[in-house]
């Protein structure tokens, strides 16, 4: 599964800013979120909470794999785990200075070979401190919204059913989920015939203004729907119908 911060690509304040007031209340258990989260993303160990991937110049930190950047490395993402430390001090969280700067690792191979427990060190203040993760988290999904709103042909519907979602756990976990899994649908260079497959497209998607478990029901429904025409516009070469029954069983889990 691809890095939450990777997909999500409008920065958030650092402020703890509480959500719009024409918002519905929030009911999400953020403990139970962190859960789902961390086990998509680190398989649930403490381990995972500082990783370096194979074939990227940048370690991957926290249940939403934060990356931070090695000095002189500069890439087509933004990086995201200094703005968690912000976040997180803006919220009155003692963040270790270890955190600071630039990453303390040039590569892969001195990561790997880095004996000197400051990765551990890491590991145990990210795993003691799960819900200013989860915070930052949906606090970056919000701030995207104002995007995906401003490309859409009906903001208003997208609004309210983002909001809808948000309000709940199980809501919020198919928002921050399927931006990881397939974006959030605002590149037009990520089209297919014109046609996205984002989490603007399954918003746009959706069927009226459901509230709750019926919220998340349709959104599992407009994601399968999204997915499959995403497979009949694809070019044939790619062979991307072998990927739906996966697809569509990942959809399964937002209902």
């Amino acid at each position: 599964m691809k890095k939450i911060i990777l997909s999500l690509i409008c920065l958030v304040a650092v402020a703890c800013v509480p959500p719009p007031a024409s918002a519905p209340a929030s009911r999400v258990d953020t403990a139970a979120l962190g859960r789902k989260i961390w086990a998509n993303e680190c398989g649930g160990s403490v381990q995972g909470l500082v990783s370096w991937n194979a074939g990227e110049a940048f370690p991957s930190l926290g249940i939403g794999h934060f990356i931070w950047f090695p000095a002189g490395v500069q890439e087509p993402f933004a990086e995201s785990f200094p703005g968690f430390v912000r976040y997180a001090r803006a919220c009155g969280v003692n963040v270790p200075a270890y955190f600071d700067g630039a990453a303390p690792w040039a590569n892969k191979r001195v990561f790997m070979a880095d004996r000197s427990g400051r990765a551990d060190a890491m590991r145990r203040w990210l795993a003691s401190h799960l819900e200013i993760q989860v915070r930052y988290i949906m606090a970056r999904s919000r701030a995207a919204l104002p995007a995906m709103a401003r490309q859409s042909h009906n903001p208003r519907a997208v609004t309210q059913r983002y909001q809808a979602l948000a309000a709940t756990t199980q809501g919020m976990y198919c928002l921050v989920d399927y931006v990881n899994f397939k974006g959030e649908g605002t590149k037009t260079s990520e089209r297919y015939r014109g046609q996205g497959w984002g989490l603007l497209q399954v918003l746009e998607e959706m069927q009226g203004l459901p509230q709750g478990r019926a919220a998340t029901a349709e959104f599992s429904r407009a994601a399968g729907v999204v997915l499959r025409r995403r497979v009949a516009n694809s070019p044939a070469e790619r062979g991307e119908n072998r990927w739906l029954a996966g697809w569509l069983n990942r959809c399964a889990t937002y209902r």
